[in-house]
């Protein structure tokens, strides 16, 4: 008994040491930020970048009925999405209310672009960092068009909505020209950001767009708060920390793959024998299966929308069908799980080429043991990468439909645990740590 209580107390000892460990080296990574002027300038240059998308955020353009905007955007899961990548300007209808939306597309349809055209596939895999600079640019040339469209015909069905009055030709050409400079303008800051500041300035807009909502939905929850929702705002919190930590394991978590380089031996000396791993993450696509599986399904809300004004029996008649699949529930997240999880599968397949992997490892003298180079092993690494994608689609299917299996169990839906929000934050966030460390640790040696 007494051993036990002896072995009990070295290993409390241990993890209280530990703990006080872990507290020193905080205080003292905060006081090199601190006393470091470059480094206290870029996070300065960053919070100041912030502040100012959120001054931006909050200019509306005239002659929005604010009512009939919430009422719509309560009502539209798609446009809630597109407002999480305008920073939390759509739903102000603000001057940069498309924010990096357009550059995201435009992004996204580059990057498909190099994996289907062998140009631009070459360009961007064999010209090194000048060919990604001269794709980068077709994406910002990408965003203009982009970001008329989107305007042109965001104003337009905002209008048929009774969202925003009447507007003259000139009064549209106006506004959709403020909301292109808009989107431009948010573009360039984010590009500030990542050249001055301290990691993806993308990114961390959206990010400050989820965070600068999160006061307003908790006073919500403060000001309908009654006694009789005790239990379910504990479980609410207690389930919602559970995600979080379960969001930042499947995020980080990494399948290695051991790779061996062989001896070489040049002259006297003998090079290679050295052992190492390929990483394999388990959400090898990130957020993009959701955002794909989003617009998949909200496209047939926008058709819906845009027919509802025609007095047709038919057209009518589709629209009323399109409206209560989108409308039930059940149906509307079986079908989000579903199309998220092929999603998956087909960015995972498009932007991980096994066949490149063990081409580049069969150059460079490396090997996988026990497996042949070649085509063995790009087998071997696409099983792996099969089963791996497994897990993650189910994580990312589960993520996606969260917020409706938590507003449906809670009757809470002013804050919503889960979906594409979730991520982004849990990424920015993993991402901006692991970037000042990396600067701090710089500073250290």
């Amino acid at each position: 008994m007494s051993q036990s209580l002896r072995r009990l107390k070295k290993q409390l000892k241990r993890q209280v040491d530990q703990l006080h460990s872990a507290m020193l080296d905080f205080v003292n990574k905060i006081k090199i930020i601190i006393g470091d002027k470059q480094l206290r300038s870029r996070i300065l240059f960053v919070l100041g970048v912030l502040a100012l998308t959120r001054v931006f955020a909050s200019i509306p353009i005239p002659g929005v009925d604010t009512n009939a905007l919430s009422q719509f955007f309560s009502s539209n899961q798609f446009f809630g999405l597109l407002n999480l990548f305008s920073g939390g300007g759509l739903s102000g209808l603000s001057i940069v209310m498309l924010g990096v939306g357009p550059y995201i597309t435009g992004s996204i349809i580059m990057q498909l672009l190099t994996i289907l055209s062998p140009r631009l596939k070459a360009m961007y895999h064999e010209e090194g960092q000048a060919g990604r600079k001269r794709v980068s640019q077709y994406s910002r040339i990408l965003t203009v068009p982009l970001a008329a469209l989107s305007g042109f015909g965001f104003i337009l069905l905002l209008q048929r909505n009774g969202v925003i009055s009447g507007l003259s030709s000139l009064e549209l050409v106006t506004n959709i020209t403020v909301i292109v400079a808009g989107s431009i303008l948010m573009m360039w800051l984010g590009e500030l950001i990542s050249e001055f500041g301290i990691g993806n300035g993308t990114s961390l807009i959206i990010f400050a767009g989820i965070v600068s909502r999160l006061p307003g939905a908790i006073s919500q929850l403060v000001f309908s708060f009654t006694p009789e929702q005790i239990p379910v705002y504990v479980a609410f919190l207690v389930v919602a920390l559970i995600i979080i930590l379960g969001v930042v394991i499947i995020t980080e978590a990494e399948r290695p793959i051991p790779i061996t380089y062989a001896k070489q031996i040049r002259g006297n000396k003998v090079y290679g024998g050295v052992s190492t791993y390929l990483p394999l993450r388990v959400n090898q696509a990130g957020v993009m299966p959701i955002i794909f599986a989003l617009s998949i399904l909200s496209f047939p809300g926008m058709i819906a929308n845009f027919l509802s004004g025609i007095q047709n029996n038919i057209v009518q008649s589709i629209v009323g069908f399109v409206n209560g699949f989108l409308n039930n529930l059940f149906l509307y997240g079986a079908s989000y799980f579903i199309l998220v999880f092929l999603f998956t599968y087909f960015y995972t397949a498009i932007t991980f080429d096994p066949d490149a992997i063990s081409k580049n490892l069969q150059r460079s003298g490396a090997f996988i043991p026990g497996v042949r180079p070649g085509t063995s092993t790009a087998t071997h690494i696409g099983n792996i990468l099969t089963r791996l994608t497994l897990l993650g689609a189910l994580f990312l299917g589960l993520i996606a439909v969260l917020p409706l299996i938590m507003q449906t169990a809670t009757g809470i839906t002013s804050v919503a645990i889960g979906g594409t929000g979730l991520l982004i934050v849990v990424s920015v966030i993993i991402d901006l740590v692991k970037k000042i460390e990396a600067q701090v640790t710089l500073r250290e040696y």
